[in-house]
């Protein structure tokens, strides 16, 4: 899955007990008191494979392993962001993502009857430091936004976004250098 070839999700069982593992502890998470931010930093750490100082992730949030992940220092995560990651998942530092953004790294086969097996690989997503995505940003598997860069909001990001670039739409398009 890590490699980036194309594995089992469906039966197998070492990764469906991780899944469940993980979607027991976000259960956890998001039934935390917003106010209790030591219970919720401890629950946060449990979960996420790498978090630097100062993150701040408002509930709801979800992923599927968490393990995958690594946010650095600063950043912030508004409501209700969904991250699979099924491939590694890296945010840099001062980071700022708005409500309703989706990390999606997993790839399923365009043939029907491999997807209907459970067929699928994943992509890592690459996130710099620096960046701001708008509310209800998509960023699908396999691309890297640039340090510095702003990714408009309900944006669909399909492919690399060069550092220091505003970029918006379905598809993403570059829209100004900065």
């Amino acid at each position: 899955m890590l490699g980036g070839e194309w594995y089992d999700a469906a039966g197998d069982s070492q990764l469906l007990e991780e899944l469940a593992g993980c979607r027991a502890r976000i259960y956890e998470l998001n039934r935390i008191h917003p106010g209790d931010t030591e219970a919720r930093e401890s629950m946060l750490r449990s979960i996420i494979g790498n978090m630097g100082k100062g993150v701040t992730i408002l509930s709801p949030f979800y992923c599927d392993y968490g393990s995958q992940i690594s946010i650095g220092d600063s950043t912030f995560i508004n409501f209700n962001l969904t991250v699979l990651d099924e491939a590694p998942v890296t945010i840099g530092s001062h980071v700022f993502i708005g409500p309703g953004c989706s990390l999606l790294t997993a790839v399923h086969p365009l043939d029907v009857n491999e997807r209907n097996k459970g067929t699928e690989k994943a992509l890592p997503i690459t996130i710099g430091d620096n960046v701001w995505f708008g509310g209800n940003v998509t960023v699908l598997p396999g691309v890297t936004v640039g340090e510095g860069s702003v990714v408009g909001a309900g944006s669909v990001v399909t492919r690399d976004v060069p550092p220091h670039t505003v970029v918006a739409g379905n598809p993403a398009r570059i829209i100004r250098q900065l």
